[in-house]
């Protein structure tokens, strides 16, 4: 219940009357880009007046994610896939489908801290396991199974991941499902964002191929693949995601049995928003082409502003909004990102908020208007030319 300080120092540039420029904002409705009207037309529509409960959601809204994933070469049939309110949700049913009080998940670090509070609403227990920055954010198998005990569940995936934004190789692909069929785990996955590729030939490491969906993976491994309108559609506002699950039988139909019911007994997810997600993700390319567009742009700037500021490095993402920033020889970057808001009026988010070292971090937002990222971080590499003497 406490408030931080680097929100505290936020607050207080705010009501001072200060400027920000926020390099962390990753609200895509607070970052001027253009929304069809088309996308408020099916919330007119009569149907939404009608109350139809269907716990796994209504058949359209899983013909449309199914849709979906069949642009991403992936079949999955509309039986596979749950409704929910939110990707926060649909791990809040896998926590309680999945796991016993004091029972724990592997989660990556870094990673979002989203976690920790799920973790804790759900009594169960997180234990990390390690990126490694030095190996394009190859996953750690050696550290990974040995988190491993008789207690643990699941891994999670984040792929692309939040904040590294690393796609997942297809050699760890294939490690995870041999370590999950060996110590009888389920393998969850966060995919939110998937279609933010910011190069459109990158290929993965370990193969060939271009970043699939999870879904296309055929394994005896249960796989629950988590994704929402939140990022595909850019449309956080409207809380809509979903889970979908490949797995062979009886496995799936008693997982999704049991789905229902735990389902059943929110029943959450509003009326409109199923209705509309057709729509929604029919029109979601005209938003995310915005979107990289954005992202492109800015990685730019900010590759010509680390160019003339040896003291910044950036660590070139493949996908997602964020971008990691180094600073060799920074002390503590909480500390840093503070000072950087009172002496510069530049918000960024430091490394130690997603499980990155405490020093030497940063990570900023590239959605943000293209105006308030050069000037921010023209900021940031001014500030640093000064504090240089750390």
């Amino acid at each position: 219940m406490t408030e931080s300080s680097f929100a505290a120092a936020i607050r207080e540039r705010r009501e001072a009357g200060g400027e920000l420029l926020d390099l962390a904002v990753s609200n895509p409705t607070k970052c001027g880009f253009s929304y069809d009207e088309a996308l408020l037309a099916p919330l007119a529509s009569p149907a939404v007046l009608q109350y139809d409960p269907q716990p796994l959601g209504l058949l359209t809204a899983r013909q449309a994610v199914a849709d979906y994933y069949a642009s991403h070469g992936a079949a999955i049939s509309p039986e596979q896939i749950l409704i929910t309110a939110s990707t926060s949700e649909s791990y809040s049913y896998l926590f309680r489908l999945l796991c016993s009080p004091g029972d724990n998940v592997l989660v990556p670090r870094p990673g979002y801290p989203l976690f920790d509070y799920l973790a804790t609403l759900d009594d169960i227990e997180l234990r990390n396991y390690d990126l490694l920055s030095m190996c394009d954010w190859a996953i750690d198998f050696d550290a990974l199974e040995r988190s491993i005990n008789s207690h643990t569940r699941a891994i999670i995936v984040v792929s692309p991941n939040n904040p590294t934004g690393h796609n997942t190789s297809a050699a760890d692909r294939e490690s995870l499902l041999v370590l999950c069929e060996r110590h009888n785990l389920a393998l969850i996955v966060d995919e939110v964002f998937l279609d933010y590729q910011i190069d459109d030939n990158c290929s993965m490491q370990g193969g060939l191929e271009s970043p699939n969906t999870f879904a296309t993976l055929k394994s005896t491994v249960p796989i629950y693949v988590l994704s929402g309108v939140s990022k595909v559609a850019a449309m956080p506002q409207m809380k809509l995601g979903w889970l979908a699950l490949s797995a062979s039988e009886p496995y799936r139909t008693q997982a999704l049995g049991r789905l229902e019911v735990i389902a059943d007994t929110f029943l959450s997810v509003n009326t409109p928003a199923q209705q509309a997600l057709p729509n929604w993700l029919h029109h979601s390319r005209q938003i995310q082409s915005q979107i990289l567009a954005r992202i492109r742009h800015n990685l730019h700037t900010l590759a010509e502003a680390t160019a003339k500021c040896p003291i910044l490095d950036s660590v070139a993402p493949e996908a997602g909004w964020n971008v990691l920033l180094r600073v060799p020889g920074m002390q503590r970057s909480d500390e840093f990102a503070i000072s950087l808001i009172h002496q510069q009026g530049v918000g960024i988010h430091p490394g130690s908020f997603y499980g990155l070292p405490e020093s030497g971090w940063l990570v900023a937002s590239t959605i943000v208007q293209e105006r308030v990222f050069k000037t921010g971080i023209q900021r940031l590499c001014s500030y640093l030319m000064q504090e240089s003497s750390w």
